[in-house]
């Protein structure tokens, strides 16, 4: 359905700007004046260029953006319309402009901001909805919006981090294939024809570069479609139930890497639970809503094996200390807190010391590929060039050898 770009007056006289959906210009027009709006200019707006995967996404940090301008206003003492109204006038990305416009709306019509952010749940999700709703039903909405913001962008930050640690080796591993690739199908092939004249019993390191070779060049494009379906089933496989939870659990084992996805749960968990604590949520719902935002199987079974638990009437600390899942130092410290009243402030407290040692570990982890991605890289270059030249000095001795 096409949108349009529209200037208007309210019934209280004051110009606003906002776009809407409509089926054509009557339409549209007339869907303003049920809103006692009356228009002033209507224009069509063009369509956004929608590119295939990056049409329709907000980033973590324009949302965090209109999340902190949101609060600041309402803290100013702009009403909650009024407040929409201009971030969706000064909103850059289509389709967080286009939810806020249809969030205003909805809020214009009577509706409850909570209830209206509900329409968007690939922009707001249950953890941001439910924030909002305790803090427009305590009075204290710029103050949830507030700790919104800077969890959005703590949780961000986290993301990056481990985005930033997988560059490296990511780039080394890709070139080194390339190099490999582009050293079977186009330079080894120029020694087979060098090595045949000269009828020789060449080498079995170079016999098996060569026959390497000739299978990369006639099938290069079946194993390119190998790989291609792997990753495809591997992908499909990992959104079903099973596959994903035997993935997760795979990855937690994993020697370094391993420890340092757990470091990454146990700061996101904490981080999340004592937001949603510091808000004013019950411990019951925020373990629910942090066990969906895990991001790992494992962690969200005994997130929910918590929940469970202390619904029968136990603590938090007595089920995670029996999920195995995180270090008891965590377990100790949330039990501390849970005995003290200051649950939320220990969880802050864990999630910045953990943070921390997510830095630690991604900076290790980095220092340890270096030297092994190098070394794979010399071994495989490497190799094939020595298998290549030791006929040629095999040749050279014998020549040596007749003079």
């Amino acid at each position: 359905m096409p949108v349009f770009t529209y200037r208007g007056r309210t019934h209280l006289n004051a110009v606003i700007a906002g776009r809407i959906e409509a089926s054509g210009p009557e339409a549209a027009v007339k869907e303003l004046h049920t809103k006692r709006i009356f228009p002033l200019s209507l224009t069509l707006a063009p369509a956004p260029l929608k590119l295939p995967g990056f049409s329709g996404r907000v980033k973590a940090k324009e949302l965090a953006v209109c999340t902190r301008n949101l609060a600041t206003m309402i803290a100013a003492g702009m009403t909650l319309f009024e407040c929409l109204d201009t971030l969706a006038v000064q909103e850059e990305n289509t389709t967080l402009k286009s939810a806020l416009s249809d969030i205003r709306e909805k809020v214009e019509a009577g509706s409850t901001l909570w209830e209206a952010l509900t329409r968007h749940p690939r922009i707001f999700n249950s953890l941001y909805v439910q924030m909002v709703k305790v803090g427009e039903t305590g009075g204290l909405l710029d103050t949830v919006l507030q700790r919104l913001a800077v969890y959005i962008e703590k949780a961000n930050a986290l993301k990056r981090k481990i985005k930033g640690a997988m560059i490296y080796p990511g780039t080394i591993v890709t070139v080194a294939i390339v190099v490999v690739i582009f050293l079977l199908v186009f330079v080894i092939p120029t020694f087979k024809g060098l090595f045949s004249a000269s009828g020789a019993l060449l080498p079995l390191p170079t016999r098996i570069v060569l026959e390497l070779s000739r299978i990369v060049r006639e099938q290069l494009l079946l194993m390119v479609g190998a790989m291609v379906a792997a990753a495809l089933g591997l992908r499909y496989w990992y959104r079903t139930a099973r596959g994903r939870r035997a993935i997760d659990r795979l990855l937690l084992r994993v020697p370094v890497v391993g420890k340092l996805i757990r470091k990454v749960s146990v700061a996101k968990f904490t981080r999340t639970l004592g937001t949603l604590v510091s808000s004013g949520i019950p411990i019951l719902d925020g373990l629910d809503i942090t066990a969906k935002t895990a991001g790992n199987t494992i962690i969200e079974d005994a997130v929910q094996a918590t929940r469970t638990s202390i619904a029968s009437g136990k603590t938090i600390a007595e089920p995670l200390r029996a999920s195995g899942v995180f270090p008891p130092m965590v377990v100790q410290m949330i039990s501390v807190g849970e005995q003290t009243g200051a649950l939320d402030d220990m969880l802050a407290k864990i999630a910045d010391a953990y943070d921390a040692e997510v830095d630690q570990a991604v900076a290790n982890l980095t220092a340890l590929l270096e030297p092994v991605l190098m070394v794979f890289l010399g071994i495989v270059v490497g190799g094939l060039i020595i298998a290549m030249y030791l006929p040629i000095f095999k040749l050279a001795a014998v020549v040596g050898r007749a003079h």
